[in-house]
């Protein structure tokens, strides 16, 4: 069976090369005789795994020497309460910008353990542009915000400038675009947009940021046990780290996280002035706003019944001609093309050909 075109926003595509890559070594990894799904995460071939792993990832994400680099468990949204539960802590004051529903999902967490300033919301608008931030408390814990949201498909193309501490969630967003860490006291991700399987969650902490971390919290939720444990303080989810680990190898490959920015604006701009002309699809969101990975589209079509049927046909169509995973999150309805780093400019032509298509007979 011929392979399809992954436009999942997550558990999202990966590269062929990586998977062949994964084949190839599922029964003999590196000559140890077994794979390393079996393998023993105190042992030497196994550390050379992360240690590797975690070089690459510091390569591509110009990751600055005084940040830790953590592989956690819990995905994301085990963040949305970690980070107050070690940061929270001094004027236990925190701003966030609500930007969609992970960003509300973050705020709620972190209602349960301080007070949390809501400095801008886009939620009038269906959460369809990202707001101006206002009354940014500069003597605040930190200041969160979600770099690309991805079902509403906004993403910040500038830093937040506040005087606080910047936290942020750049799950679906991590290598897309460059991206300065260093602005940053704490930045997260979870791997399976753009880095591998799911399983792992990858969190750069500012060593100096760690001292505000507090005594007798739980194990497992403090970062200071990851830290002094190097990620194997428990089983980690190791076969996910090694996919993530051949991923970053794979970019390196392909010429590096230059020649993969570049293809994500051509990708980008390909699907948005397709939408930006057509005269049946359209983009709901800003133009400023609008982010590289996550499309999401609506039709013309006004009467709300009708509109729904031509989303399933053209899901349904869109299915047999090998374009899969493209219906719309059901809060913002439509339709919704994640075009991670794995899609290539190719796959993106094929998606608009189809859309061109559609519209033709459908119009």
């Amino acid at each position: 069976m011929a392979r399809v075109l992954n436009f999942s926003a997550g558990p999202s595509a990966l590269p062929e090369a990586v998977l062949k890559k994964a084949a190839e070594e599922m029964l003999d990894w590196g000559g140890t005789g077994q794979s390393v799904m079996e393998m023993s995460h105190r042992s030497k071939a196994y550390e050379s795994i992360i240690k590797k792993t975690e070089e690459l990832f510091r390569q591509a994400l110009k990751v600055p020497e005084d940040y830790h680099v953590l592989f956690l468990q819990g995905g994301a949204s085990l963040q949305f309460h970690t980070i107050p539960l070690n940061f929270l802590t001094k004027t236990k004051k925190a701003d966030y910008i609500q930007t969609g529903a992970w960003s509300q999902k973050a705020v709620e967490e972190a209602q349960r353990l301080g007070d949390i300033n809501i400095v801008g919301s886009s939620k009038d608008k269906k959460w369809s542009y990202l707001p101006p931030i206002a009354n940014a408390n500069p003597d605040a814990d930190y200041f969160y915000y979600c770099y690309n949201n991805t079902i509403e498909g906004t993403q910040f193309h500038q830093v937040p400038q506040v005087k606080a501490p910047l936290i942020t969630d750049i799950s679906s967003g991590i290598l897309s675009q460059p991206f300065d860490v260093s602005k940053h006291a704490v930045v997260f991700a979870g791997a399976q947009k753009n880095l591998g399987p799911a399983g792992v969650t990858i969190v750069m902490i500012k060593k100096d940021f760690t001292d505000r971390i507090p005594e007798g919290l739980p194990a497992m939720l403090n970062y200071k046990t990851h830290i002094d444990n190097a990620s194997l303080f428990n089983t980690p989810p190791c076969y996910s780290i090694y996919i993530v680990g051949l991923v970053l190898q794979h970019i390196q490959d392909l010429g590096g996280t230059d020649v993969l920015f570049e293809a994500n604006r051509q990708k980008a701009k390909l699907l948005y002035d397709f939408l930006d002309n057509s005269k049946y699809f359209y983009s709901p969101v800003e133009k400023k706003d609008r982010s590289l990975m996550n499309v999401p589209f609506l039709t013309r079509v006004a009467d709300p019944e009708a509109s729904e049927a031509v989303n399933k046909k053209f899901v349904k169509e869109a299915e047999a001609a090998g374009l899969v995973n493209l219906a719309g999150h059901r809060s913002v309805g439509g339709m919704r093309a994640s075009i991670y780093n794995a899609i290539t400019v190719d796959g993106v032509k094929k998606l608009v050909d189809f859309l061109k298509d559609f519209e033709k007979k459908n119009a």
